[in-house]
């Protein structure tokens, strides 16, 4: 599941990921894997952050080509390799997260360095 979550964020810097996750969407039984599930937030999260990999895979990445007159290949040099390293990154803080149980039962609370706020 994590494999096709992350393709979709791929793809999605690519083509716009509206019509990805619309697609995605028919691809799961609802009743076995709710909108509200760890998978659809893993889509959303990928879809959403991988269109930034490539300036033509956002809506606002096309306005600062406009507006900065920026050119692909130059954003492609600059940026792209940041983006995929926060693509990943957060793809693997979610994984870690949700994998691990990491603060699933804890509350901020309870966590001793936060407890003082």
């Amino acid at each position: 599941m994590e494999l096709i979550a992350c393709s979709i964020g791929l793809a999605s810097a690519i083509i716009d990921n509206v019509p990805l996750v619309a697609a995605t969407m028919g691809m799961y039984d609802k009743s076995v894997f709710p909108m509200d599930s760890e998978l659809w937030q893993l889509i959303a999260y990928c879809a959403g952050t991988g269109g930034s990999i490539l300036v033509i895979g956002s809506a606002a990445g096309v306005a600062f080509m406009g507006m900065e007159k920026a050119d692909f290949f130059w954003y492609l040099r600059k940026v792209s390799g940041f983006a995929f390293v926060g693509y990943a990154a957060g793809i693997a803080a979610y994984l870690t997260v949700h994998n691990f149980h990491i603060l699933s039962s804890t509350t901020i609370a309870q966590i001793p360095f936060l407890s003082g706020w």
